[in-house]
């Protein structure tokens, strides 16, 4: 008879049966770099008006809130005599109309008047008045005056006055100053105004022959003038 072998049974395993993970995947977040030159070009671009806007509007407002001085026309000068005595001394009149132009967008307030006449440098005399006038924003207005001068001396200047009788023609210099207030807002600003006049007067005829007249520290024409 044949054997039988013998069969052993399978020994029990101590190992822990693998069990399949799922598998993850790793996402890496790279940044986009943002075009900063673009949006500066943009920013630039949308503040560039604005700010020529506001110096716009800054240098309007300086313009029209920063005052400036008056402007004097001598529209009208009338001699009324001339005479030159023994002394020797001069006597004259001169009747003159002043046009005052107010640039500022406030109204000036004309407080005092001030006309001085001078031969070659020396002082005859003066005027003061007060004529108590405003003149509108961007108007103007007119002011009329006379000097009279009676026997004014000329002491260092005889030899050349006794030229100018000889010639016929007396040069003379006439200055006028107006003082004033300017209403800016709630404060009141001290603001002048001066013209002067180069002039030629004839003796003989008592007229104005020549006149030139410019504002203070413009040596400028004056062509508006009546000289009758």
């Amino acid at each position: 008879m044949p054997s039988k072998t013998p069969t052993t049974a399978p020994a029990a395993s101590n190992e822990t049966p693998l069990i399949a993970r799922p598998i993850t995947a790793a996402v890496i977040l790279v940044p986009v770099p943002f075009p900063l030159r673009s949006i500066r070009r943009r920013d630039l671009l949308l503040t560039l008006p604005l700010l020529l806007l506001v110096l716009l509007l800054l240098s309007l407002s300086i313009y029209l809130l920063y005052p400036s001085s008056p402007t004097l026309t001598l529209t009208r000068l009338r001699l009324n005599r001339i005479a030159v005595l023994t002394s020797p001394s001069l006597s004259l009149s001169f009747s003159l109309t002043l046009r005052v132009l107010n640039p500022d967008f406030f109204s000036l307030w004309m407080s005092s008047l001030h006309v001085s006449i001078s031969y070659r440098g020396n002082d005859l005399g003066f005027l003061d008045s007060q004529p108590h006038s405003a003149v509108r924003p961007r108007g103007f207005s007119y002011i009329n005056a006379t000097l009279d001068l009676d026997g004014a001396k000329v002491i260092g200047d005889v030899i050349y006055l006794i030229e100018d009788v000889a010639k016929g023609v007396i040069p003379f210099n006439t200055t006028t100053n107006v003082h004033g207030e300017l209403g800016v807002l709630f404060f009141k600003v001290p603001i002048k105004g001066k013209v002067s006049c180069d002039v030629l007067v004839n003796i003989k005829n008592q007229v104005i022959t020549d006149q030139n007249c410019y504002p203070q520290g413009l040596h400028e024409e004056s062509k508006a003038v009546d000289v009758s």
